[in-house]
């Protein structure tokens, strides 16, 4: 390897795994099939495509590491001018931390939740030979470099006492801490609010330039990845797509796949003016928890039947809060939940059988929204069992009809959840709901789960289904694009507030109050140099210009 600059060369990458169907004999897959990359020092990699298709197996290949499972069946990884791959267990644990670091895309399941910060960020630095003074000050400089309150103090906390967006940046603290020549990123800001994303992304992508260290950046948005890469692969079924610099992936894409990924999110449903009586009205409700906690303050909102309440906000802004109530699972201190202009009980156990059906809801985990011992018929067919007593043929023949209304078909009737994907078992989770035959559907960040084109199908469902049988959604969510997508009208919330609300139309039309600015700013746009942009403007305003 005669380029200096080049500081990894994987050449056709091959991972397998070994499946254990039940009943079936074990059966060999092909995880990553053939791919080859080059990243110089200081550069950005960007590894993007859904769920699935080997991105954070050839990423965590840099350690020489095959995740759960999996093996390095072929091929060779050159880092920093030597092949990895054959070097002995003790050799690669001398590459790992202190050569090559990991972001995990969880950083609070990352850490440790009975030590403190300091304590874990300069762990491998003093292992790895720097004094526990000179780790400490390496610390601190990286917590001021990643812009973290209280730099010199804020390593003192446990991992709960510090925000998510905070933690994330005090996961990148401890990767860049012993000086590592390449950082794997795996979906660091997937986890967080779009406000607090692009502090995070900005953040990182200093840190980057300013240590001169490589990365590879692993996501599924590719307007995220545009920001911070200086040339983006393309990945499907572990294979590669495509391969080509930044302006090239997201301005002219070659591949068929990859100009699916540029043009998702175009959906944009007309607005449709509130003409009938509302048929949910929640009324200056006022709720806190049993620690005395007040989580929402004075909330009036309603929804029109056949149409979409959106309700935005960062976490913690009280969005799910008020759809515990709506349902009854956490009954208010104040107000009322109106259906129909009839007050419905405050708590679930007081409501009948009929204001339970008439008001569902679809989680943002199908993974743990559904029974992974029942199949799919029966996890469909229960409200079917529940609400209408339908039995044996007349249970199936209907559990067949809805999931043909989600696009599946019979043939999954006998299928269980870990044989489904992301996006099916959430089509199940839409039918379950469905099969209640409901007045209004709360859809609790439904989409942020998926794979961009994944949650486009998802939304596309929903909203034919919604033309089909005229059911309601509040549609909880802080992703504006699917604001746009899919809302009537929208409520903005802030601190268990209502800070703005109304039609579509108005609400996403300035003048703005200063939360909803922020908001709407902070939603990542597929084009170069959006983020520089965005921080640019925001230090004017900061300034007083």
């Amino acid at each position: 390897m005669a380029n200096d600059d080049l500081l990894l060369k994987i050449d056709n990458l091959r991972v397998e795994a070994t499946a254990y169907p039940p009943g079936e004999p074990p059966k060999n897959l092909v995880i990553v099939d053939d791919v080859s990359l080059e990243l110089k020092k200081g550069k950005v990699l960007g590894l993007i495509g859904e769920s699935g298709a080997g991105k954070s197996t050839i990423g965590l290949t840099a350690m020489a590491y095959g995740r759960g499972g999996c093996r390095i069946t072929g091929g060779t990884i050159w880092l920093k001018g030597r092949d990895i791959r054959p070097l002995p267990a003790e050799g690669i644990r001398a590459v790992r931390g202190a050569e090559v670091a990991y972001v995990a895309q969880s950083a609070a399941a990352a850490f440790n939740p009975s030590h403190r910060l300091l304590r874990q960020v300069i762990e491998t630095s003093v292992k790895r030979g720097m004094s526990k003074r000179q780790a400490e000050a390496r610390a601190i400089e990286l917590f001021r470099k990643l812009k973290l309150p209280n730099p010199e103090t804020i390593g003192d906390r446990f991992p709960h006492q510090v925000s998510g967006g905070q933690l994330q940046r005090a996961m990148t603290a401890m990767a860049l801490c012993p000086k590592p020549d390449l950082i794997i990123f795996d979906e660091p800001t997937t986890a967080l609010d779009v406000t607090t994303q692009i502090e995070v992304l900005a953040a990182i992508k200093d840190a980057i330039r300013d240590e001169h260290t490589a990365a590879l950046y692993i996501t599924h948005d590719l307007a995220v990845v545009a920001q911070i890469s200086d040339e983006i692969m393309v990945l499907r079924h572990g294979k590669k797509v495509e391969l080509g610099t930044t302006d090239q992936i997201i301005n002219h894409p070659q591949e068929d796949y990859t100009r699916r990924l540029v043009s998702v999110r175009k959906i944009q449903k007309q607005e449709m003016a509130e003409g009938a009586a509302p048929i949910l009205e929640v009324k200056h409700i006022t709720a806190a928890y049993a620690n005395g906690l007040t989580v929402l303050k004075d909330v009036s909102l309603a929804v029109a039947p056949g149409h979409t309440l959106a309700i935005v906000g960062e976490s913690g802004s009280g969005k799910s809060t008020l759809a515990r109530v709506i349902t009854g699972l956490l009954p208010p201190s104040e107000g009322e939940v109106l259906f129909e202009g009839k007050a419905l009980p405050r708590a679930q156990k007081d409501r009948s059988k009929e204001q339970l059906r008439i008001l569902q809801m679809i989680y943002q985990m199908p993974d743990t929204a559904m029974n992974p011992r029942q199949t799919v018929e029966s996890i469909i067919g229960r409200p079917l069992e529940f609400y209408f007593g339908l039995r044996g043929a007349e249970r199936k023949r209907r559990v067949v009809e809805l999931l043909d209304q989600i696009e599946m078909g019979a043939k999954f009737l006998d299928r269980y959840p870990a044989e489904l994907s992301g996006g099916q078992k959430q089509r199940v989770c839409v039918a379950r709901a469905l099969a209640a035959q409901p007045k209004l559907v709360i859809c609790d960040e439904v989409t942020s789960a998926l794979d961009p084109l994944v949650a486009d199908e998802i939304l596309k469902l929903l909203l034919r289904l919604q033309a089909e049988t005229h059911v309601a959604y509040l549609f909880i969510t802080h992703d504006l694009a699917t604001v746009r997508a899919i809302a009537d009208s929208i409520a903005v919330m802030f601190k268990g507030e209502l800070v703005r609300y109304g039609a579509k139309s108005k609400v996403l039309s300035p003048p703005f109050d200063d939360y909803t600015d922020l908001l709407l700013s902070s939603v990542p746009e597929m084009k170069l140099g959006w983020l520089e942009q965005v921080l640019s403007k925001r230090r004017m305003a900061a300034a007083g210009n």
